[in-house]
């Protein structure tokens, strides 16, 4: 699988990548949405949801990596699009690692060797406050088991390297928490409006 790695032009030439990850329905596409309309920007949305939809969500481990390759590749070839030095992904392979660990108890190699090459810029965990809906595709309505999963990206986050903030609230209040956050830690940044 050939994938871009930290030293694209993109990168280079100072675009901010913003992760928005969490356990299923906490509004990250909402979120990204909502961001990438505010910073004149694109984003890059789940590609697992596409992947289930057009083969059905009986899925097996196999098939989380090729989720995980094609979310790879969107979010490559969407990175081109981006403007204004912003670039909002909807997961990542740290999601891909939780599917994967959750589900069959192991994770693919080349999953945890993009999350070791693959650098972002800021990450926004979505917390579980936000009503569990069905939508044909979600598996974990049960609390225990979102906060579980809470737990799980929050402890993958606190070991990492990069910044990261839990967004909470209704969905006006996440973007606002969020967009405030990003304003604060790219300040400094160059924009092209």
């Amino acid at each position: 699988m050939e994938t871009k790695s930290e030293e694209t032009n993109d990168y280079k030439s100072g675009m901010k990548k913003i992760v928005v990850i969490g356990p299923e329905s906490t509004g990250k596409s909402t979120l990204c949405t909502q961001l990438a309309a505010h910073y004149k920007t694109v984003w890059c949305p789940e590609f697992a949801r596409e992947y289930l939809f057009e083969q059905g969500n009986a899925y097996t481990y196999n098939d989380l990596l090729k989720i995980a390759c094609g979310q790879l590749q969107l979010e490559d070839e969407l990175s081109a699009k981006a403007k204004n030095n912003l670039y909002f992904i909807d997961t990542d392979m740290y999601v891909m690692k939780v599917w994967c660990e959750v589900a069959f108890n192991n994770c693919h190699t080349t999953i945890l060797k993009q999350i070791a090459t693959r650098k972002y810029d800021l990450y926004l965990l979505c917390d579980i406050d936000l009503p569990w809906v069905q939508d044909g595709l979600r598996e974990y309505p049960d609390i225990k088991k979102r906060k579980e999963l809470f737990k799980m990206y929050k402890d993958i986050l606190i070991n990492s390297n990069t910044k990261w903030n839990v967004i909470s609230g209704e969905t006006n209040e996440r973007f606002k928490m969020a967009a405030g956050i990003i304003d604060t830690a790219f300040a400094n940044r160059p924009r092209r409006f």
